[in-house]
């Protein structure tokens, strides 16, 4: 575990207040990956909220065009 968290007074190009000087990078931490948990399993389904909120954007649209298309007719 000393890689995780490496004596500041043994690490190279560390500042007593704990920078690191002008150029300098400093020491790479190692990285851990994965999940700490298990994910919880997705529905495998689209929501009824999101079906209707569907449905009422296309008729919305239609309705759009219908009055558009009117519209413009009448000005003929």
């Amino acid at each position: 575990m000393s890689a995780m968290d490496p004596d500041p007074a043994r690490t190279p190009d560390l500042e007593s207040g704990g920078g690191v000087a002008p150029g300098s990078t400093p020491p790479e931490t190692a990285q851990t990956s994965g999940l700490s948990a298990p994910e919880p399993r997705t529905r495998h389904r689209f929501p009824g909220t999101g079906v209707a909120a569907m449905a009422i954007t296309i008729a919305l649209v239609v309705l759009f065009a219908v009055v558009a298309i009117g519209i413009i007719v009448s000005l003929i």
